[in-house]
């Protein structure tokens, strides 16, 4: 009996790819050469064991092409995950039937977009949290310090520790990267030196003021910063200052010799070091613009606290060293226990520091009109905190004078914020 012999036939199909994973490297031509020849030639050798006659096929053919590469003969897209760019490359295959497959790699060309931070996410909400902790720690600073003064009143050794506090930070902050330390040369030590004299001058008087009569009264002497400002300006630099900044001034004065004639602290040792700590903040403010480097706000303020304290050390030591050794030490132990001396010290040097470093990080993430009404309302918050915790009884006149001179300094403010932002407008409009 005749058999008929069935023609068997194999067929070779593409296998699926259920993942592949491509590295950052560029992906090579020649490696996708290799891969097609290989593929053929497994196909070659199970056609040994049919039956049929062998198709002679040309060889596969290799060529590129810009369109989107996938795998055809696999229905998966394969997409490689990074920021490579790669080439595409597309390869003829033969099965074990003969037919062409072509294999095409799709490389994805996008770029994974970067996760935001929250800060990129909400910058409104980061930046009212750095001015609610502006406020928060300049309070905290004003309260203890006070409490410190009424049963330690020492203002020029308090000054030395709150200095001293602030570069020990700073220093760690070095040690653990945080922020990198910016070198310094002996030309930038000559710009920075005078900055930090009148720092540490002006800290030092308003630390004294702050002693000698109530923190409500102080910051409205204080407020006069604004007036001497535009007078070094004008007298000084030889800047003009507008009519209407001067008039915006007028208030201030007013609302200050108002506030001062009818203080019950007043004494005239309080009233003289605030208006010396203007002169004092002033003169920095005027070599600070002389001082601008490439250096970031936090090294520079790091290396001027530091100089500072240097200029600090000499007058503690001889105007205040004395008694303290005799009596100072001994009778504020005597009162709070030495471990609330030093945790109080410690402290309100503390938030002295942080509080600078928010007013600065502030001012970097928001306009100066916006800085500056800050600074105004900042004030008054401590102002009236002040009233509130410490009980200090205010009379009729010296309230309003108050709020004049806090009225006449966020009126000066709004209108020197408003000239700068003009400036800065006009200088762009004819850089472009």
């Amino acid at each position: 009996m005749a058999s008929t012999a069935n023609p068997i036939q194999y067929s070779i199909k593409t296998p699926r790819i259920s993942s592949l994973h491509l590295s950052s490297t560029k992906v090579c031509c020649a490696k996708v050469l290799n891969s097609t020849r290989s593929l053929t030639s497994n196909a070659r050798r199970l056609l040994d064991f049919s039956p049929l006659p062998e198709k002679k096929e040309s060889s596969p053919r290799v060529g590129f092409c810009g369109e989107p590469l996938k795998f055809s003969g696999g229905s998966q897209q394969i997409r490689r995950r990074g920021t490579v760019d790669f080439p595409v490359v597309s390869a003829a295959a033969a099965d074990a039937d003969g037919h062409a497959h072509e294999i095409e790699i799709e490389v994805s060309d996008g770029y994974a977009e970067p996760s935001k931070s929250f800060g990129e996410r909400f910058p409104a909400l980061v930046t009212g949290f750095f001015f609610f902790m502006w406020y928060f720690l300049n309070v905290i600073f004003n309260i203890l310090n006070k409490k410190v003064y009424n049963y330690f009143p020492y203002p020029y050794f308090v000054s030395v520790i709150h200095l001293l506090v602030g570069v020990v930070y700073c220093l760690v902050s070095w040690t653990v990267g945080l922020p990198q330390r910016a070198p310094i040369n002996k030309e930038l030590l000559v710009i920075l030196t005078p900055v930090a004299f009148c720092h540490a001058l002006g800290h030092v008087m308003s630390n004294v003021s702050f002693a000698t009569v109530a923190v409500s009264f102080t910051h409205t002497i204080k407020a006069l910063e604004p007036f001497f400002n535009a007078a070094a300006s004008q007298f000084v630099l030889g800047h003009q200052i507008p009519l209407s900044l001067w008039l915006s001034l007028a208030p201030v004065v007013i609302g200050v010799s108002m506030a001062s004639l009818t203080e019950l602290s007043f004494n005239w040792t309080g009233f003289i070091s605030a208006m010396i700590s203007n002169i004092a903040f002033t003169y920095r403010s005027i070599y600070s613009k002389k001082a601008m480097t490439g250096m970031d706000s936090t090294n520079v303020y790091a290396y001027t606290s530091i100089i500072a304290l240097l200029f600090c050390i000499p007058p503690a030591v001889l105007i205040e060293g004395p008694q303290l050794m005799q009596y100072g030490f001994k009778a504020a132990i005597a009162k709070v226990g030495l471990f609330k001396f030093l945790s109080d010290l410690f402290w309100i040097g503390m938030f002295y520091h942080l509080y600078n470093q928010l007013a600065t990080n502030t001012l970097e993430r928001v306009a100066p009109l916006t800085h500056a009404v800050g600074n105004v309302l900042k004030r008054v918050f401590v102002i009236g905190f002040s009233i509130v915790v410490f009980g200090n009884k205010i009379s009729t006149q010296t309230g309003i004078g108050t709020a004049v001179a806090i009225a006449g300094v966020a009126t000066y403010s709004l209108i020197k914020a408003n000239m700068e932002e003009g400036k800065r407008k006009a200088a762009l409009a004819a850089a472009s």
